[in-house]
């Protein structure tokens, strides 16, 4: 297990849980960020903040602290 932010871009994982039970956490599930679902890392900013994820045909920035609540399993590459 592993977390979000942890990940290089390619690397890919399923999304295990989200910490948490407050707005930001609900504001990751509104974005499309749900159990379940595989989650791939394009790219990180310049500074390493924000980052640039992959969920199903959507392209998002999350923030690192935000990225930090995303528990993961790493997948193998594709």
């Amino acid at each position: 297990m592993a977390r979000l932010h942890e990940l290089v871009p390619g690397q890919r994982g399923r999304i295990l849980a989200i910490e948490g039970n407050d707005h930001i956490a609900r504001r990751l599930q509104e974005m499309g960020l749900l159990e379940g679902d595989t989650v791939e890392v394009v790219a990180w900013a310049p500074l390493g903040d924000p980052i640039e994820i992959r969920v199903g045909d959507s392209r998002l920035s999350v923030r690192k602290a935000e990225a930090q609540r995303v528990l993961i399993d790493e997948l193998p590459a594709a």
